[in-house]
């Protein structure tokens, strides 16, 4: 597995990859050369044509996910994933040398930025015969959000107003496609060089938070899908009409949460006294919050590559860098202005 500690890799060939040698806010992650992984059983090992960035990858490098996701340095970063199956573990039915597949590498099985990671056969889906593996790539993690926001937790029927925040960013990009897919108004916040662009993604109302306050415009909608944090989610429960429901993505984690991943007490009650706040918040408003960390689902991930094929919904990709430029890429996303995704091509 390519997302474990090196210590207890076995001698093998070595391949790139790009690690994170120590949890920082700066200079945590690094070129090196690091043991090819062997697939184990339910295993598929992938050669890696591309693979996408998300803001996950330096939040996790940075160590701020460390209560939840104890990963133990030295370990390959990197979550997306477009590539060809090269060989399978024990047990792996549904893939074949020479597929084309893509997948967010699931928990604990990271590594993605390298020449081949091993991918759990139930986290993966074949690639939809017209994407390139760039447009691949940039898909798995966003759009399994926003699958899982959306239709998973917030049950979206038609008919129902949606707001998405942050409507240029990775999520935004594939929330707005899917919402409109599934029949409900959509509203978003952008920027003001990007308001025509997100209405052409399928918005129907856009907010520019350069100019107007969406608090001050919108109201009486179903769901909020937030990627911005605490600050713009307690904002956002306002325009909520009573039994809706507010999805934050970057947090707090809720009690709820906490239970469905088995935390131990200690963490459970951190989690209770960070977003205590906007539980009582959203209790005084007759709404509901919850938050979303997505899981790695190739399911999920095959019924998104459906709509991709039919034209529902399309890729958006900034701009494309060699996978020796992984460390500008990921730059380029802690910047924040980026249109879509930041994908690395091996090509």
């Amino acid at each position: 597995m390519s997302g474990v500690n090196h210590a207890q890799q076995e001698e093998s060939i070595e391949m790139k990859a790009f690690v994170v040698t120590k949890y920082a806010k700066e200079g945590a992650v690094r070129a090196e050369e690091w043991p090819e992984p062997t697939p184990e059983r339910g295993e598929v090992l992938v050669r890696v044509e591309a693979a996408s960035v998300n803001p996950l990858d330096s939040k996790l490098a940075a160590g701020e996910f460390k209560a939840l996701l104890p990963y133990k340095p030295s370990f390959v970063l990197g979550h997306d994933v477009a590539g060809v199956v090269m060989g399978v573990g024990p047990g792996v039915t549904g893939f074949a040398p020479g597929d084309r597949v893509f997948a967010r590498a699931g928990d604990f099985q990271i590594g993605t930025f390298a020449e081949q990671v091993a991918v759990r056969e139930s986290d993966l889906a074949l690639v939809p015969a017209s994407l390139s593996f760039e447009d691949a790539a940039s898909l798995p993690l966003v759009a399994l959000t926003a699958w899982q926001a959306l239709v998973e937790k917030g049950q979206v029927t038609a008919g129902q107003k949606v707001l998405i925040h942050a409507g240029s960013g990775g999520v935004g990009t594939i929330a707005i496609q899917l919402a409109k897919h599934l029949g409900a108004t959509v509203a978003t916040t952008t920027s003001t060089a990007n308001v025509e662009w997100v209405r052409e993604l399928g918005a129907d109302v856009v907010v520019d938070y350069r100019t107007e306050r969406f608090e001050d415009v919108l109201s009486d909608y179903d769901l909020v899908l937030d990627p911005l944090g605490p600050d713009n989610l307690l904002r956002s429960l306002s325009v909520l009409r009573p039994g809706g429901l507010a999805i934050g993505i970057q947090g707090p984690p809720d009690p709820a949460f906490a239970r469905r991943i088995g935390a131990n007490p200690v963490v459970r009650l951190v989690m209770r006294l960070l977003s205590r706040k906007v539980r009582k918040a959203a209790r005084h408003r007759g709404v509901t919050y919850s938050f979303l960390l997505m899981r790695a689902d190739g399911s999920q991930l095959a019924e998104i590559a459906s709509l991709v094929q039919d034209g529902t919904i399309r890729p958006v990709v900034d701009r494309v860098l060699p996978f020796d430029e992984t460390l500008e890429a990921l730059r380029l996303v802690d910047g924040g202005r980026v249109k879509g995704k930041v994908v690395v091509t091996m090509s």
